[in-house]
């Protein structure tokens, strides 16, 4: 945005002396702390009504938190428009999973975030299956949508380096056909039906190797590895924690394709890392940009299952030599027509455009 020509400043509710504020590459009005959940701040208002003129478009970060509410009435009648990123917190998956949360929210929705959505001059969606799945989260839904990708940079491109180092750290993974998961550990990303998965393709293939790599948080990995025992994988799964920096990069350039059958994902932005690194990926049709990937033909996409993901596995094992060369050129143009961080700018941009410079 800076390259674009535009000055952004942040409003957050965080600690002024936090160490990521101090090192943050704009400037940042921090007017935390906040101690609940919700996020209510009495600082918020009255500082947006006393500086809001000065910007020619305020931008909402999420939901369900009271900054949005904030600058919904801190605005109101004023000539500042604002916009709303909703970062997937619309999706109909919370409604089906956790009920009484979606219970809860509903007390927030006619009050506070369905006023917020119905102001603002644009509600903005990471991909087309965001902005259809949202209508189905509420049944008092108005507002006026628009559709822009998420993105990230480009990696490191020292790919024999990065290679080379992380086999250094994992040696028993090289000369391996890696399988990556980056992710958290958790329920909702699917590590479940990878490992069943993989369990069912790996015993017909000696140099098979899956990577499952990222923090436990919730403390399932016990119960995934001994689920990956069970079915006698257990040697051909590694489990390294999470993995930053060189290390992350490493294991991208390392593998042969990147795995996420995750059962809600707004966008998935290793899915985005994975196709950066020319890495065809294996995901479900419940990864929000499951559509771009099968239009650009940069992976393969099933259902959240295990059979599905058997299928993705499956049909990515059955690639000739070639048509894994083209499906890796293919997802590395994925990345650089969709989700390149200054094509996201320049799409973001063009949303906002007829509310800059005014």
């Amino acid at each position: 945005m800076a390259r674009a020509g535009h000055e952004a400043n942040v409003v957050c509710l965080d600690p002024p002396d936090s160490s990521f504020i101090l090192d943050f590459p704009a400037h940042v009005h921090a007017l935390g702390p906040v101690t609940s959940t919700y996020a209510y701040s009495r600082k918020l208002v009255p500082w947006l009504r006393a500086h809001a003129r000065e910007y020619d478009v305020i931008i909402v970060n999420g939901l369900w938190q009271y900054c949005g509410f904030a600058v919904w009435r801190a605005l109101a009648g004023t000539n500042t428009p604002y916009v709303v990123f909703t970062h997937g917190m619309l999706d109909p998956w919370f409604k089906k999973t956790y009920p009484l949360k979606h219970l809860k929210k509903w007390l927030y929705w006619p009050w506070a975030e369905y006023r917020v959505l119905r102001d603002a001059k644009n509600v903005i969606f990471t991909c087309e299956e965001e902005r259809l799945l949202a209508r189905e989260s509420f049944w008092l839904y108005r507002c006026n949508e628009a559709v822009t990708s998420y993105g990230t940079a480009p990696p490191p491109k020292n790919t024999p380096v990065l290679t080379e180092n992380f086999f250094n750290v994992y040696p028993q993974l090289r000369d391996k056909r890696i399988v990556l998961f980056l992710g958290r550990i958790h329920e909702k990303k699917g590590c479940d039906l990878l490992v069943e998965a993989f369990a069912r393709v790996a015993n017909k293939h000696d140099d098979l190797h899956l990577l499952m790599a990222g923090p436990d948080q919730a403390g399932w990995g016990a119960e995934l590895k001994a689920l990956a025992d069970k079915y006698g994988v257990a040697d051909k799964i590694t489990w390294p924690g999470m993995l930053a920096g060189d290390l992350k990069w490493g294991a991208f350039y390392a593998c042969e394709v990147f795995s996420l059958p995750s059962h809600q994902e707004n966008f998935g932005i290793a899915v985005a890392e994975a196709l950066a690194c020319a890495k065809p990926v294996l995901i479900s049709n419940k990864v929000n940009i499951w559509r771009e990937i099968e239009a650009d033909n940069a992976g393969f996409v099933a259902d959240d299952t295990v059979e599905g993901t058997v299928t993705t596995l499956e049909r990515w094992l059955a690639l000739t030599p070639l048509q894994h060369k083209q499906m890796q050129q293919a997802a590395q143009a994925c990345f650089a027509t969709r989700f390149h961080i200054e094509k996201v700018a320049a799409r973001f941009c063009e949303i906002l455009q007829p509310r800059l410079g005014k």
